[in-house]
């Protein structure tokens, strides 16, 4: 018997529906993990790449953008576990290049940026209600990287009672098996996988136009 049908003959894996209003939250596709010498590698700049028309798709409907980057206090007051861990994020500070969001996704007037200390999304940031405030019930979420980042907010934009859906190939990590070990954990328990070819369709599916 396969993993998958373990997972499938124990009841996981279940496709929750898509409903709307609909969201978009791009995480942390940033300069320092853009650049392999920093925290990248991987297929991260692929995803970066297929996220590209799916923020035009969420910014021509006029639906929700939010994105997250790492900042940490230039003096390193603000450090976490998070940090000790992985020390050289502390150079991910407010004015350092590196934590920039990369060009091509560049924030526009309107989107949230989030500023953030911990891996997730939402750990003690305005994200929650700010969803709150326009009503999400789903969120699309990209960016880097899916065994950390991405798998933390999905996490708990679940337990948030939202419905995370991750497209496949806008989500990256420095490393594969991680990768495809995360999105896989994550199909079985926690939101829906995707490709990012069937966004469009899924928003016309329940009448965001």
């Amino acid at each position: 018997m396969s993993e998958s049908d373990i997972y499938r003959k124990q009841g996981f894996g279940q496709t929750v529906e898509m409903k709307g209003p609909v969201a978009l939250l791009i995480v942390d596709f940033v300069n320092g993990f853009a650049d392999p010498a920093q925290f990248g590698g991987g297929n991260i700049p692929e995803a970066i790449r297929a996220t590209v028309p799916v923020l035009d798709l969420f910014r021509r409907r006029k639906l929700p953008v939010a994105h997250t980057r790492i900042v940490f206090a230039d003096d390193g007051s603000d450090a976490t576990l998070f940090s000790r861990k992985v020390p050289s994020l502390l150079k991910l500070t407010e004015t350092n290049p590196a934590s920039a969001i990369v060009p091509e996704l560049a924030p526009l007037a309107g989107e949230l940026v989030v500023r953030k200390t911990q891996p997730s999304g939402f750990a003690s940031t305005a994200l929650t209600g700010w969803l709150a405030m326009r009503g999400v019930r789903s969120l699309v979420i990209c960016g880097c990287v899916t065994s950390g980042c991405i798998r933390a907010t999905v996490v708990d934009a679940m337990q948030g009672g939202i419905l995370p859906i991750v497209p496949r190939d806008c989500v990256g990590d420095r490393a594969m098996g991680p990768h495809e070990a995360n999105l896989f954990d994550i199909a079985q328990k926690y939101g829906n996988i995707i490709m990012s070819t069937e966004i469009e369709r899924l928003l016309d599916q329940i009448g965001i136009i």
